[in-house]
């Protein structure tokens, strides 16, 4: 048994421990915006929080999480705003087959928890997901844009969005 916390829900599972948490992420617990990429860690697809910290879901045997806090792209958001990472991503309009960038979104969200203002070689050394479609331009572009968004919450909070909440992965 193992027993862990996803997006704000306490979860007992019996599941083999060393069961990537990806597949417990997806096939019991039915998150499905966290993707499966390489299964190597390499690409970050994959990418949750796991105490706060990202890591490559892929290659995280369940037994790590346990008695963890995991959030997934599911959980970025309160319910009702949007997490400064998802804001920027559509101001940005970051997104080409969008495959990947849940996994971005969810490093990009971890960088800005450590480090308010990024450099871009912050950035660079940090953010080491690929994509295919070759959006790197626009996701720097779009985790500058959300640490702006994140330095003046007041100013945001009053500004309405435009998108509805579902509409984002």
């Amino acid at each position: 048994m193992t027993s862990f916390t996803l997006n704000g829900t306490a979860y007992t599972l019996d599941v083999p421990p060393d069961t990537p948490l990806l597949w417990v992420i997806r096939n019991e617990l039915g998150m499905k915006g966290t993707k499966f990429g390489c299964g190597l860690a390499a690409c970050g697809a994959c990418t949750v929080h796991l105490d706060g910290e990202a890591v490559r879901s892929c290659s995280v045997p369940v037994r790590d999480a346990e008695g963890a806090e995991v959030t997934t792209i599911e959980g970025l958001s309160s319910e009702d705003r949007l997490h400064p990472v998802q804001e920027a991503w559509i101001e940005e309009v970051v997104p080409q087959c969008g495959y990947c960038q849940p996994g971005f979104m969810m490093a990009a969200a971890a960088l800005l928890s450590r480090s308010p203002a990024p450099t871009d070689e912050e950035i660079d050394e940090t953010i080491t997901n690929v994509c295919r479609c070759a959006t790197h331009v626009r996701i720097r572009r779009a985790i500058h844009r959300a640490a702006e968004i994140s330095a003046a919450p007041t100013e945001r909070e009053q500004a309405p969005t435009g998108m509805e909440r579902e509409a984002l992965p």
